[in-house]
């Protein structure tokens, strides 16, 4: 339910880092496991991480308050290419750009962490009168 992760995220004045997935995929795994995974555990991390698989029909709640399936979210947003990391605003708003791939893993972790940053930043902006 995204909408409601959206609401979460707004209360605690965070983005939303989604994980657009595909099943079999080695690298997503990677990335769950050495990324994603230790940065949901940590409270100091400004972000709320949600994974969404975009090769199957499961239901899902978008951030209107719709019904669709992760696949057509997916879709709808352009994330074909697994891994993919989007990063979203509490109304489905883009914060920065997609991380799309994990060609870099060295500098994996860099890229991530800039792009919350910049996430924060701008929600933070948005809060601004």
């Amino acid at each position: 339910d995204l909408a409601a992760d959206g609401r979460l995220a707004a209360a605690r004045g965070v983005p939303l880092v989604v994980l657009y997935s595909r099943d079999g995929c080695g690298w997503c795994e990677k990335l769950r496991r050495e990324h994603l995974g230790p940065l949901s555990r940590d409270p100091a991390v400004p972000a709320l991480v949600r994974e969404l698989p975009m090769d199957r029909a499961t239901p899902l709640i978008d951030f209107a308050g719709r019904r669709t399936t992760s696949a057509d979210f997916s879709r709808r947003l352009k994330a074909s290419f697994a891994p993919t990391v989007m990063f979203h605003g509490p109304d489905g708003t883009a914060l920065a750009e997609p991380i799309v791939g994990f060609l870099l893993a060295d500098f994996y972790a860099a890229h991530l962490e800039r792009a919350i940053q910049e996430s924060q930043a701008r929600l933070q902006q948005a809060k601004q009168p």
